[in-house]
């Protein structure tokens, strides 16, 4: 087993400034900046440790200044196979860390930590593994759309990664990534909140993922950014839960690693947004003979 491999971003130029979802509170964040970010700056170092306590490696990316949604690499794009499928971001706001994310990836293929660094088509937004979530236990990508990402870059996501990808349409302003209200645990379970989603992705969800796997999260849980999570293994790695939360986890055996990520949550990002994973590697590119069947 190859150690966990995760992207972050270095905070130091972290900062709430502009509003381009519900959760962002540029005005608090203004009461405090300095504070703010020497908070940002522990919760990030919490985040890193955590990951760390649990095997991963984490490489850490240079801030840029101007760039303060820098410190979610999760939207940077999608890693699967060692193959790098590049973001475009919907907002101008987010626009800038196309640049800087692409030089990065370009690098670790130079060093070959990845093999490929893909583009999307012209045209069509997707907003990284914030809305593209792969499955290990079901060797599939779940993909939202809706306010960041578009559906058509379904087809892009499957033609790159040869990977079935099932699409969840996002009913809310509120979750505007499929990471803020969904995540699939090693167990086979999906943590998620219903009422960010369509019926028709409700009807997705409930069609892959068995009644005793569902675990449906509370608004409580989702308001939280607890249900925005990074598993490894049998831990679970969330911004502070609700107690009910935490316990319906550990009763099927998880454990819960609770981080006081409030800095960043001003500006709508949990522990997932803040890591992106380098390592995913599907049973197809481990087993080549099943390739068609992964592409099914």
């Amino acid at each position: 087993m190859t150690r966990p491999q995760f992207l972050m971003t270095d905070p130091a130029a972290y900062e709430v400034r502009y509003e381009i979802n519900p959760w962002m509170q540029p005005g608090a964040w203004s009461q405090d900046p300095l504070g703010g970010l020497r908070r940002a700056r522990t919760a990030s170092r919490a985040l890193r440790e955590a990951l760390e306590a649990q095997g991963a490696q984490v490489a850490m990316m240079p801030p840029t200044p101007g760039l303060p949604d820098l410190v979610f690499p999760a939207n940077a794009a999608i890693v699967l196979d060692r193959t790098v499928l590049l973001a475009r971001f919907r907002h101008p706001e987010r626009q800038g860390e196309e640049a800087p994310f692409r030089a990065a990836f370009e690098e670790m293929r130079r060093r070959r930590v990845v093999d490929r660094v893909v583009d999307l088509p012209h045209g069509v937004f997707q907003e990284g593994a914030g809305d593209a979530i792969w499955d290990d236990q079901r060797q599939f990508f779940w993909a939202g759309w809706g306010p960041r990402s578009d559906r058509a870059a379904r087809g892009a996501i499957a033609a790159v990664f040869g990977q079935r990808v099932v699409s969840l349409e996002l009913a809310t302003p509120q979750f505007y990534h499929l990471d803020t209200c969904f995540c699939p645990l090693s167990g086979g379970e999906v943590l998620y909140y219903p009422p960010a989603f369509t019926e028709e992705a409700l009807t997705a969800i409930r069609r892959h993922v068995a009644p005793e796997n569902r675990i449906e999260a509370e608004a409580a849980d989702a308001a939280a950014f607890s249900v925005n999570a990074v598993n490894i293994g049998r831990t679970v790695i969330m911004a502070d839960p609700p107690e009910a939360l935490r316990w319906r986890l550990e009763s099927r055996g998880y454990r819960v690693t609770a981080l006081d990520l409030s800095p960043f949550i001003l500006s709508g990002g949990g522990a997932y947004c803040m890591t992106l994973r380098l390592d995913r590697t599907s049973l197809a590119a481990l087993v080549p003979e099943r390739m068609t069947e992964g592409a099914a």
